[in-house]
């Protein structure tokens, strides 16, 4: 006797599987005047409450990085801004989700900062940023700044 063999039926592809992580696009401002680093204040309603953050916020769906990046600046501080090159790129995993926040070199261009969706802001000395209660994503690149010795400008 012998044994009949089924056709194999054609297998579906796997689908892939969808990260079970979220991820979180937000941008931040690294604005330096005179040796000193504006940083702005977390409100007590907030995820880390009252640290010490880059400035900057939540990219919306279709809204480019610059342009997301003056905006939150406008909404949170009150300023308008020049937005740079990229100074770093970080990525940071929260327990909840992974954070992706490009940093930019900003200049202020009109305004001054004031606190409108912030509980305070402050301008810090570059070597002191990595004393400050930061949140986690924040501290390296804080801590990279620390250590920099500033830029002398020659005169000509």
């Amino acid at each position: 006797m012998t044994a009949k063999h089924k056709p194999e039926k054609p297998r579906k592809p796997e689908k892939p599987r969808k990260s079970e992580r979220r991820r979180l696009l937000v941008v931040a401002a690294y604005i330096e005047r005179r040796g000193r680093v504006l940083v702005s204040q977390r409100r007590a309603d907030k995820s880390f409450p009252l640290a010490w953050e880059f400035p900057g916020g939540k990219v919306e769906p279709g809204e480019d990085l610059a342009s997301a990046l003056v905006r939150e600046i406008r909404e949170e501080l009150g300023c308008s801004i020049l937005v740079g090159e990229i100074l770093d790129l970080v990525f940071h995993a929260y327990p909840e989700f992974d954070l992706i926040m490009p940093v930019y070199r900003a200049r202020i261009t009109a305004g001054v900062p004031r606190t409108r969706q912030v509980a305070a802001i402050a301008w810090v000395p570059r070597r002191q940023l990595s004393a400050l209660n930061l949140p986690p994503a924040d501290l390296p690149l804080a801590k990279k700044l620390s250590r920099q010795r500033p830029k002398i400008r020659s005169r000509r």
